[in-house]
């Protein structure tokens, strides 16, 4: 389980390596064949894989962009409106 190091910087992952990293620490909570101080310490370092996965989405939703279509029925895109989510 060394690849779950909590030593391992979270914030340089991109969400895709977050994600591998957190289902190979699913698979290994899941297996129970993982002593009990190994799977705290994989379950905190999952919490926070989770956290840096949401940052992501949540990142990735902002900068989508809304299409419009105008009065003329051309289209346009604008800003994602935050406040509406």
């Amino acid at each position: 389980m060394s690849d779950t190091s909590p030593a391992k910087d979270i914030s340089k992952l991109s969400f895709e390596e977050a994600l591998v990293e957190l289902e190979k620490i699913v698979k290994s909570l899941e297996s129970g064949e993982v002593e009990l101080e190994k799977s705290i310490a994989a379950y905190e370092h999952g919490i926070a894989l989770k956290a840096h996965c949401e940052d992501k989405l949540k990142s990735a939703q902002l900068k989508i962009e809304k299409i419009t279509v105008g009065s003329d029925g051309t289209p346009s895109t604008q800003p994602h409106d935050v406040s509406a989510s």
